[in-house]
């Protein structure tokens, strides 16, 4: 499988990776244009979004180009499906902004360099007075500027025009194994976007590196917490872990950030929430995770697999703290072709969490570590 890209598309005309350029070049990437298929009739046609209601097909125009294609429609179809099965798979961060609501959809994904938005400074005060008449003293909200760069993820694979007429000839399906494979990659990439020690920043830096994309792990603002003993060790206690989790809550309430809250956990602390709470009461059945969700303000606990070892994140699950910014979800398209034997692929998607924080540096974000 060939590696996974990350594109990057700044302000001023700056372009960094292979589509990204394209896009810089040409103004926009017309994905329809990129799914050109063979019709029944021989003649090879692409279907592009024209306006309107995306779930509306009198949305969408067909156009014969002049262009051989290799694709039936039936085999694009069995290609995006391989994608939603992936998609579907255990996203734990993704999928909790997602389904809380925590996204912001961009309207044109291929038109959007980079996200614009401001955060605000706190002003005013309530003046007590018995007349009201008094005049409290004038003051006006500061806003502050951000750029978010907005990356295109992808990976290539191929599809040998050989395998292709056997598939055709013998009347058996398309083999999807590396559009699955290359859509899991993808999917991963999100997911370390989010909970692994990687930044990506691109084009003008300012002192607050406003134009660089952070994890839970890193982002500077973070409220930190200290880790004294792993929760796997044969010296930590369930009562230790739940003050480890009752230090970060009050981290939290400490910055201003009130819940509801998530907790997320790496893979080796699975198993060790699931030991008793109070190993010394006979018939007790409330195990330590079933204990952490019993204080307030936490929803739920998740196990994730890219979260590093020894590392805990609560997330204070508002869009004040975290969204995911979306332009555009998985998409198979035809890239180019190598003579007449191979055609390439790509998966990609443009889709970017972001992390907030306000003028204060205050943040809903705390990590245990």
């Amino acid at each position: 499988m060939p590696d996974m890209n990350v594109d990057l598309l700044g302000r001023n005309g700056q372009a960094q990776g292979e589509v990204a350029n394209q896009i810089m070049s040409n103004g926009r990437l017309n994905f329809g244009a990129l799914r050109p298929y063979v019709g029944n009739d021989g003649r090879t046609y692409v279907t592009c979004y024209k306006g309107g209601n995306p779930t509306d097909p009198t949305s969408y125009v067909t156009k014969p180009i002049n262009t051989n294609g290799t694709l039936r429609r039936d085999e694009w179809k069995q290609l995006d499906e391989a994608l939603t099965m992936i998609s579907r798979s255990r996203l734990g961060g993704i999928d909790d902004l997602i389904s809380k609501g925590l996204t912001f959809n961009l309207g044109n994904a291929m038109g959007t360099t980079v996200l614009e938005w401001h955060d605000v400074s706190d002003a005013m005060e309530a003046n007590l007075t018995m007349d009201g008449v008094t005049r409290s003293v004038g003051d006006r909200v500061k806003f502050q500027t951000n750029y978010l760069p907005i990356p295109i993820i992808h990976v290539d694979y191929e599809i040998n025009a050989r395998v292709l007429a056997a598939s055709r000839s013998l009347g058996n399906p398309l083999d999807t194994t590396m559009a699955e494979r290359a859509a899991r990659k993808v999917n991963e990439k999100l997911e370390a976007m989010l909970f692994t020690n990687t930044t990506y920043s691109f084009g003008e830096k300012d002192d607050r590196n406003a134009n660089t994309i952070y994890s839970y792990v890193n982002h500077p603002d973070r409220n930190e917490v200290a880790l004294t003993t792993a929760w796997d060790a044969g010296a930590m206690t369930a009562a230790l872990i739940l003050a480890d989790v009752l230090s970060m809550k009050q981290a939290s309430i400490d910055a201003l950030h009130f819940g509801p809250w998530q907790l997320y956990i790496p893979t080796k602390y699975d198993v060790v929430l699931d030991n008793d709470y109070d190993a010394t009461t006979s018939g007790t059945t409330d195990t330590i995770r079933g204990r952490i969700l019993k204080i307030a303000g936490i929803s739920g606990i998740k196990v994730v697999d890219t979260l590093p070892a020894d590392n805990v994140v609560l997330v204070q699950m508002t869009p004040d703290v975290v969204r995911l910014v979306r332009g555009m979800g998985l998409q198979n398209v035809e890239w180019d072709t190598e003579g007449k034997f191979i055609t390439k692929f790509k998966v990609l998607t443009i889709q970017v969490p972001q992390i907030r924080s306000d003028q204060n540096g205050k943040s809903g974000i705390v990590h245990l570590a």
